[in-house]
């Protein structure tokens, strides 16, 4: 385990091993050569009371400002939170989530495994995402369930999976269809 300097740990956090708090974030400002310039980062990270860390898991420190997780943020091994992230009290994320810079996650949040959210949106409180799922705007309406990549409504995902999987038969049947429209006109 690894907390790097000026960041805040509450009471009764728990960190397993070789979590990481309070590295860079990934900040590089593009060069007129094509070279990238390291962008520094000065802030820290604020971690709570009653967060837990899973192994493995990144918190990089803001560029200004703190990432900050709210009190009983549960987070499982091998995730990633990127510069001045914001988690709302009680949110939870399973294995290898990405959430990206400046994005501001409501309060009772559950993120499936292997969810990535783009930066610098804003997640409701009370937001479900289902694993493997990419959130690329905000999610405005709370308690949303959502699914996919680009995720969408849940139920709206589950019923268009259903018809996705019978396209190719689906596509045979408008083709014999249009034949034989074609035919009855002809």
């Amino acid at each position: 385990m690894r907390i790097h300097h000026n960041c805040i740990i509450g009471d009764n956090c728990v960190l397993h091993a070789n979590a990481v708090i309070g590295a860079d974030g990934f900040g590089f400002a593009p060069q007129e050569d094509k070279s990238w310039k390291k962008v520094p980062h000065v802030g820290n990270v604020v971690l709570e009371n009653n967060v837990e860390i899973g192994a493995n898991a990144c918190i990089d420190r803001a560029a200004l400002g703190s990432t900050i997780l709210r009190t009983g943020v549960k987070i499982d091994n091998l995730v990633h939170i990127a510069h001045n992230v914001e988690v709302g009290k009680n949110s939870v994320m399973a294995a290898q989530v990405g959430v990206a810079g400046s994005t501001k996650i409501g309060e009772n949040v559950q993120l499936g495994g292997q969810t990535g959210i783009a930066g610098h949106l804003t997640i409701a409180d009370g937001t479900r995402v289902q694993a493997q799922s990419g959130i690329a705007s905000s999610v405005r309406e709370p308690n949303q369930a959502l699914f996919g990549a680009p995720a969408i409504d849940y139920n709206d995902y589950v019923r268009a999976y259903v018809v996705f999987k019978n396209l190719p038969e689906l596509q045979k049947k408008v083709r014999t269809l249009e034949r034989i429209l074609k035919e009855l006109q002809g």
